[in-house]
């Protein structure tokens, strides 16, 4: 093989290298930056891998980004937060409503439950009977 044709292939490989470690090295590729179909996929596929009491409300924060909806409520010593992650689709209307978002309930920042949003209103209602 010609000399010159292995040198271009190794500047080619060493310039690609380069790119790749800029890529990585600099790429922020955070939940909240993507594009919300994307970051649809992404809670999805995440919250679906999720398992009760081993997620913390830190851990969610920082692998899923901010909620889209969150409550929070105070009963007697327990902590109540509830995220909403938009999972599906509904409607085109700019806005994100409980009925397109999976919820996650934490209590005292534990994972303690995931659910439909558009379940939510009755897992609410067992948390304020706790008081």
């Amino acid at each position: 093989m010609n000399k010159k044709v292995i040198t271009r292939i190794i500047l080619a490989l060493a310039v690609y290298g380069i790119f790749v470690l800029l890529v990585i090295s600099f790429y922020d590729d955070s939940p909240d930056k993507m594009q919300w179909k994307d970051r649809e996929s992404y809670n999805r596929q995440f919250i679906a891998k999720l398992q009760l009491e081993q997620f913390t409300f830190e851990q969610a924060i920082l692998e899923l980004g901010s909620p889209d909806i969150t409550e929070a409520r105070k009963v007697a010593e327990d902590r109540f937060q509830v995220m909403f992650y938009r999972t599906q689709h509904v409607k085109s209307d700019g806005i994100t409503t409980q009925d397109e978002c999976t919820f996650l309930l934490f209590v005292n920042g534990v994972l303690k439950e995931i659910g439909l949003g558009d379940n939510y209103p009755e897992e609410w209602q067992i948390i304020k009977n706790h008081q």
